[in-house]
C-alpha cells in the first residue's frame, strides 16, 4: 500500500531533465516559442466556438464576467505552474508535479485525466474546426454532404441553402415561425473533416518539435491578428450604431429561467465553468519544458504571458460578439464569422474564417504535442508500455505515441458532440489545477530549501485560492459530465492496477 503514495525523488527527475542524445527530446524552444505556444493552444475552439454556445445557453451579454470568473481562477493555477515548470523541467506537466509531491497514485490519476483534457480537447478544436470548414464551403455554395460533417445520430436540417444542426438552429426557425418538420433532413454519420485535420497535425508533430513550434508561431500571429481585427471592426461598427449595442447588452444578466445555470448569476457560474475550456493551453506550455532551451527562466514567461494576453482578447471579443448579435443568435459553430456579417464588412468575414481556421489548428497542434509528452513521461515511469516513450532516432519525437493519440484523437472527434467533449475537458483541466495547486504548497512545506527559479507568491494563499475557484468551477458543471469523470478515472483505475502497478520502476526501487 506504501507503494501507492511514494513520491518521485526531485533528485532523479533532475537528472532525467538534463539528459541529453538520441532517445531523448531536443531542447530548441526560446522564449518566443513558449509564448506562442500557449497562446496557440489558448485561442482555439473557445474563443471562435465556445463562445457563442455560452452566451447564447447560460450567460447572455454577461459572458464577460464568466471570461473574468475563469481568468482569475487560471491566474492564481498559472503561478503555480509557473513554480513547478521552472524547479521540475520535465515533459509529463501536472502529472510530474503529482509524483513529485503527493504520490504515484495521484499521479497516475492526473496522468489519465490529462487524457480528458488534452485529447478530448484537440477532439473539441477539431469538431469546431469542422464546423467553419463546413460554413465556409457553403459561403461558396459548396456543399459536403451533411451525413459526413457531423456526429453519427446529429439530425440536421436544410435551411436557406445551408445544412445546420438542429439543436443549434431551432431557435432560428422559432422566431421565423418555420417548422423544422417542413425541412428536408439528414442523419450525421462521421464527421469527416475532423477526422482528417488530427491526421494531419499528427503528421506534423511526428517530423519534429521545432518545424511544430514555428508552424505554430507562424500561425499564432495570424490569429491574434484576426482577433484584433474582429474587435477593431465591430467596435467601430458599435460607436456608429450604439442602439444595436444598448439593445443586445439589454438585461446585462439575464434572468434566471428557473434551473441552476440558466442564466441569473449561476448562469455566470455554469458558463465560467463551461467556458474554461477556452483558457486550456497555458498548462500545455509546461508539457514542452523539456524541449525548452533554458527552462528555469523561460517556462513563467511563457505560462503566465501568455495567459494574460489571452485574457484580455477574451474579454474585449466576448463584448463585442454580444453587442453586435443579440445572444440568443449566437449558438452556432461560427459565433465570431456570424459576428463579422452583421457589421455589413465583407472582407473581414474572410479574414476572421481564416483567422478561425489558424486558430484551431494551433490548439490542436498544442494539444496533441502535450498528449504525446505525458504518454512519454508515463512510459519512461512504466506506468505505460515502453512503446509510448519510444523516440524517433531522426525527429526525436515520442512518434508512435503520437499515431497512437493522433488516432483516438480523431475517432473522439468524428464520433462525439462538441457540447459533451467540451465539458469533459474543462473538468478534466480543472481538477489537473486542483493538483498542481495542492502539490506547490506540499513541496513548499516538505523541502523548503530547494533553489525555485519562480516563486508562487503569497503560497499557501494563492494555492488555496486555485483550489477553491477550481472546485467552484467544477461544481457548476452539469451531473452527466461528472459521471464521464467518475467512469473514467474507474477505467483508469483498472488499468493501474492491472498493469501500471506492476510495471512502476519507482515501485521496482522500493
Amino acid at each position: 500500500m506504501s507503494n501507492l503514495f511514494a513520491t518521485k525523488p526531485l533528485d532523479t527527475l533532475l537528472h532525467e531533465a538534463g539528459e541529453t542524445g538520441e532517445h531523448s527530446l531536443k531542447r530548441v524552444l526560446g522564449p518566443v516559442n513558449l509564448v506562442t505556444l500557449g497562446i496557440g493552444a489558448i485561442i482555439g475552439a473557445g474563443i471562435f466556438v465556445l463562445t457563442g454556445t455560452v452566451a447564447a445557453n447560460f450567460t447572455g451579454p454577461a459572458i464577460v464576467l464568466s471570461f473574468t470568473l475563469a481568468g482569475v481562477g487560471c491566474v492564481f493555477a498559472g503561478l503555480c505552474y509557473a513554480e513547478f515548470a521552472s524547479l521540475i523541467p520535465i515533459a509529463g506537466s501536472a502529472y510530474t508535479y503529482g509524483y513529485a509531491t503527493l504520490g504515484e497514485i495521484f499521479a497516475w490519476i492526473i496522468g489519465w485525466d490529462l487524457i480528458i483534457e488534452y485529447a478530448f480537447g484537440a477532439a473539441t478544436v477539431a469538431s469546431g474546426w469542422s464546423g467553419n470548414l463546413v460554413a465556409l464551403f457553403q459561403s461558396f455554395d459548396i456543399q459536403i454532404p451533411p451525413q459526413f460533417t457531423a456526429p453519427p445520430g446529429t439530425d440536421l436540417v436544410f435551411y436557406q441553402g445551408r445544412w445546420a444542426a438542429l439543436i443549434a438552429i431551432q431557435p432560428v426557425l422559432d422566431r421565423a415561425g418555420v417548422s423544422a418538420a417542413s425541412l428536408a433532413h439528414a442523419r450525421g454519420l462521421l464527421d469527416l473533416p475532423a477526422y482528417f485535420v488530427i491526421a494531419l497535425i499528427t503528421a506534423i508533430l511526428v517530423v519534429g518539435v521545432r518545424e511544430s513550434a514555428n508552424f505554430n508561431s507562424a500561425i499564432v500571429f495570424v490569429k491574434v491578428g484576426t482577433v484584433l481585427t474582429f474587435i477593431a471592426v465591430v467596435t467601430g461598427f458599435l460607436l456608429r450604431h450604439p442602439e444595436i449595442s444598448a439593445a443586445n447588452w439589454h438585461p446585462f444578466i439575464p434572468p434566471n429561467l428557473g434551473q441552476f445555470g440558466q442564466f441569473g448569476w449561476s448562469g455566470v457560474a455554469r458558463g465560467a465553468g463551461v467556458i474554461f475550456f477556452a483558457y486550456i493551453g497555458f498548462d500545455a506550455v509546461s508539457t514542452a519544458a523539456q524541449e525548452a532551451r533554458n527552462p528555469q527562466r523561460d517556462m513563467p514567461i511563457g505560462i503566465l504571458g501568455s495567459l494574460v494576453i489571452c485574457t484580455i482578447l477574451y474579454i474585449a471579443l466576448g463584448a463585442a460578439l454580444t453587442g453586435v448579435v443579440n445572444y440568443t443568435q449566437l449558438n452556432t459553430a461560427a459565433p465570431v464569422a456570424l459576428g463579422i456579417q452583421a457589421t455589413g464588412v465583407r472582407w473581414g468575414s474572410v479574414v476572421v474564417m481564416l483567422g478561425t481556421f489558424a486558430g484551431l489548428t494551433t490548439t490542436m497542434l498544442v494539444m496533441l504535442m502535450g498528449q504525446s509528452r505525458v504518454f512519454y513521461s508515463m512510459s519512461r515511469d512504466g506506468l505505460l508500455p515502453e512503446w509510448a516513450g519510444r523516440i524517433h532516432p531522426r525527429f526525436r519525437t515520442p512518434w508512435i505515441s503520437s499515431i497512437v493519440v493522433g488516432f483516438c484523437v480523431a475517432l473522439f472527434a468524428s464520433v462525439l458532440p462538441i457540447q459533451v467533449l467540451s465539458q469533459l475537458t474543462s473538468i478534466g483541466t480543472l481538477l489537473a489545477f486542483v493538483i498542481v495547486c495542492a502539490g506547490v504548497w506540499v513541496l513548499r512545506v516538505r523541502r523548503p530549501d530547494l533553489p525555485r527559479p519562480f516563486k508562487t507568491p503569497l503560497v499557501p494563499l494563492v494555492p488555496i485560492l486555485g483550489m477553491g475557484i477550481s472546485f467552484l468551477l467544477m461544481a457548476s458543471l452539469p451531473l452527466n459530465t461528472w459521471l464521464r469523470l467518475i467512469v473514467w478515472l474507474i477505467i483508469g483505475m483498472v488499468i493501474y492496477f492491472t498493469y501500471g502497478r506492476k510495471h512502476s520502476r519507482l515501485g521496482h526501487t522500493k
